[in-house]
């Protein structure tokens, strides 16, 4: 227990992942006696989870640190404690050019947050580990979301060599949690409300082979397909060369699985595809989306391209484009190429100009974007259930299906402020789908469940 509780405020930056290691450390603080408030300017430490993945993450995670930097200048005694990513990987130079830091936390070391809250003035803390932090779930963790929702790590590290990549520098192996350990965390959650669980991985289909499970992650939705009280299991992310037929069998046969498929492809043209040491070409990216509509016809996919990438010439773009219209995609991301330091793809000829990467990157998203409102515009008539979220910005109330993932898919808007749907955050209602665009879906409200 803390001698001195102190008010923690946590600014979580990055992926559901790093989400996931800023609950943990919340809950620790929690546990040692702190108080978690949700307003900076209240706070006597502030907490910067970083995100270090691409440069906009990069300037993103800068730009938060300066601004609770000035926050924390505005009264003496406070503590500025950077985490995540960029800490592990920058933080040595993090604390050179930014001396408001007093502790730094890396990816590794989630355990020793309280040592950073609780560190004495004077030269700067640093605090490592191994290169990441496996969950468990006897751990104090504080879920962020109120709605019904949560994420859940099931392996941490990543075991591909893709080019443009430093993830596993940063953190290290996959390393799978034990299948009943993840299933106590689970039921865990779902006795705090949560009915939906968002498996998250930086390769999820590889989940279990560190444990010598070839077939892990069909075996771990069936064990959490027998949960009582989970309406909803959704999977991210699942890779190409580690997706099984069995794993594919699982997502189609287990009743509370979400029939959506995120499977980051990168590109679609073979010589970018070798360059990133991904799959062999576009053929084989087909045999792998006809083995997942061939068991769940009706299977949601999401996935997520690179444009600009050393080396992607008009013609290898133009056959990238071909590809999102021949599979017709339900949801696509796409990012313009950034260089990472230590990464190989940072060594390879053939750079392309940012301005070019830019203006493929829209283009193909206008592409998408036709797509998108088509296969939506399909859904209009169909009954849903629904998710109740909350309100957006205006007031209207909006909630989520069974293909909507939180932040990155579109909601379902379902009514203006005039409605009264507080009781319901966290639950599920019948909808009928009245309207649609090329992000979100429009409904008229049926009966909780």
């Amino acid at each position: 227990m803390s001698e001195s509780g102190k008010k923690v405020f946590l600014a979580p930056l990055g992926c559901p992942k790093n989400q996931i290691d800023g609950e943990l450390m919340l809950g620790r603080a929690a546990a040692a006696g702190h108080t978690i408030v949700s307003d900076p300017d209240e706070a006597d430490v502030l907490i910067v989870n970083t995100c270090g993945f691409i440069e906009q993450a990069r300037e993103e995670s800068i730009d938060t640190i300066l601004e609770l930097a000035r926050i924390k200048a505005e009264r003496e005694g406070r503590r500025l404690v950077v985490t995540g990513c960029m800490a592990e990987r920058y933080g040595s130079e993090l604390s050179d050019e930014l001396p408001e830091i007093d502790a730094l936390v890396g990816t590794g070391a989630i355990d020793r947050i309280n040592d950073a809250i609780d560190a004495p003035e004077g030269e700067v803390g640093h605090f490592r580990g191994g290169k990441h932090y496996l969950p468990a779930a006897s751990m104090d963790r504080i879920v962020t979301e109120g709605d019904g929702s949560a994420y859940v790590k099931v392996s941490e590290g990543c075991d591909h060599e893709c080019a443009f990549c430093v993830i596993p520098q940063i953190r290290g192996r996959h390393e799978s949690r034990p299948l009943e350990d993840i299933a106590e965390e689970v039921e865990g959650l779902v006795g705090r409300g949560v009915i939906e669980a968002n498996l998250i991985a930086q390769d999820l289909s590889a989940y279990g082979r560190d444990l010598g499970e070839r077939e892990g992650l069909a075996a771990l939705l069936y064990r959490l397909g027998r949960i009582d009280g989970l309406e909803r299991i959704r999977c991210f992310y699942l890779y190409p060369n580690t997706l099984t037929d069995a794993a594919l069998d699982a997502l189609a046969a287990v009743a509370n699985v979400c029939r959506y498929i995120d499977m980051p492809l990168q590109h679609a043209d073979a010589g970018v595809l070798r360059a990133m040491r991904r799959a062999r070409g576009a053929d084989q990216l087909r045999r792998i989306i006809d083995r997942i509509r061939t068991r769940m016809p009706n299977a949601y996919l999401r996935t997520t391209f690179i444009t600009g990438f050393p080396g992607e010439t008009d013609e290898a773009f133009a056959n990238l484009v071909q590809f999102v219209q021949d599979v017709r995609f339900d949801r696509i991301g796409v990012f313009t190429y950034s260089d990472e330091e230590g990464s190989a793809a940072a060594e390879l000829a053939g750079r392309v100009d940012p301005e070019v990467a830019e203006r493929r990157r829209d283009e193909l998203m206008a592409v998408q974007e036709a797509i998108a409102e088509d296969r939506l515009a399909s859904r209009v008539g169909t009954s849903e259930r629904v998710l109740i979220c909350g309100r957006d910005e205006s007031g209207a109330w909006f909630g989520r299906t069974t293909f909507q993932a939180p932040e990155i898919d579109g909601v379902t808007l379902l009514g203006g402020p005039e409605l009264d749907l507080g009781g319901l955050v966290g639950r599920t209602v019948d909808a009928i789908i009245t309207g649609s665009d090329a992000v979100d879906l429009f409904a008229e409200l049926g009966e909780p469940h």
